[in-house]
């Protein structure tokens, strides 16, 4: 562990955030992770252990503590409201691995007898439709902020927050790579709501100051999944030459021309849509956000995650 009287967190080392542990259960089998894993991001039952096992525990302590205060609060203020969910932001750019980290998260939490109803949303689903991005000319600019119903997505987390029962949310669908028209994923007050998202940590901007203006303004931990450029670019590839002979093969896929690459077409797209798209949103929207969170997990070349940071209290 590395402490310094100059950085708003504590720094573990993979080997020191390993020892803590040594006193939690694990859950999972590798048959339940091989279910979890995002294509391209593998993750073993030893890296559950040295990580996600200690992490659990860390956020079932704060998620505890907040529901002490919750009653004491009440109790002094002497008011009648429910509990309502613990909320969990997660964050990082394409290719980091977020979905893994958040459905295995969800996975872990909600084998807790403390919290058993464990939701997940993205916000993919919180996208503007195609042809609203294409009337707007931004299409080329999908996961940049200016392209989520941003206010659809602060209504859905305060209506959650609020503690309303059968919030809908809208669903998104990676192979026509657009919204789905009249689905919806619906939150019916659960103990904790893990939200993933590539600039959920963005704060506030340009809004009025008596309206909720940030999506972080509802969160009670966050998560910054980091990793260097040049292995975020390199898994982004990876997994786009996986995709191409596999979902981008789907008649319905908004990629189906990409089926028929050869391998260097396909590095070459990828690493041009990588350049012009997804490199600039993560230096000018995502990694600025880093800082903000209450958990960094780094990854090194091979996913692993080699550095854990804890911000201070």
């Amino acid at each position: 562990m590395h402490n310094t009287d100059f950085s708003a967190f504590v720094t573990f080392n993979r080997h020191d955030w390993a020892k803590l542990a040594q006193s939690v259960e694990l859950p999972l089998t590798q048959r339940d992770l091989a279910q979890l894993a995002a294509l391209g991001d593998p993750i073993t039952v030893d890296e559950v252990d040295a990580i996600y096992r200690p992490l659990t525990a860390l956020m079932h302590m704060y998620a505890r503590n907040t529901g002490r205060l919750f009653h004491e609060s009440k109790n002094f203020l002497g008011f009648e409201d429910l509990r309502v969910p613990w909320i969990v932001g997660i964050a990082g750019s394409v290719s980091a691995g977020k979905s893994t980290v958040a459905r295995l998260l969800r996975e872990l939490l909600s084998r807790s007898p403390e919290t058993p109803k464990v939701n997940l949303v993205t916000t993919d689903g919180f996208l503007l439709p195609n042809a609203v991005l294409d009337e707007r000319r931004i299409l080329t600019r999908k996961g940049f902020p200016e392209s989520y119903d941003r206010r659809a997505l602060l209504e859905f987390l305060a209506a959650v927050k609020s503690g309303r029962r059968n919030v809908s949310a809208p669903v998104y669908d990676h192979v026509t790579y657009d919204i789905v028209p009249g689905e919806r994923i619906v939150v019916d007050q659960p103990d904790i709501l893990i939200v993933e998202g590539l600039n959920v940590l963005q704060p506030a901007s340009g809004i009025a100051a008596h309206e909720f203006s940030a999506v972080s303004d509802f969160f009670d931990f966050t998560i910054y999944v980091d990793a260097p450029e040049e292995a975020l670019e390199r898994w982004y590839i990876d997994r786009f030459l996986s995709l191409r002979s596999t979902a981008f093969t789907n008649e319905a896929s908004y990629f189906r021309n990409y089926a028929s690459m050869t391998d260097t077409q396909a590095r070459e797209t990828a690493r041009q849509i990588w350049g012009a798209i997804n490199l600039p949103n993560l230096r000018h929207n995502i990694a600025p956000t880093k800082n903000r969170a209450t958990v960094i997990l780094t990854k090194g070349p091979d996913h692993a995650i080699e550095q854990i940071q804890i911000r201070k209290l």
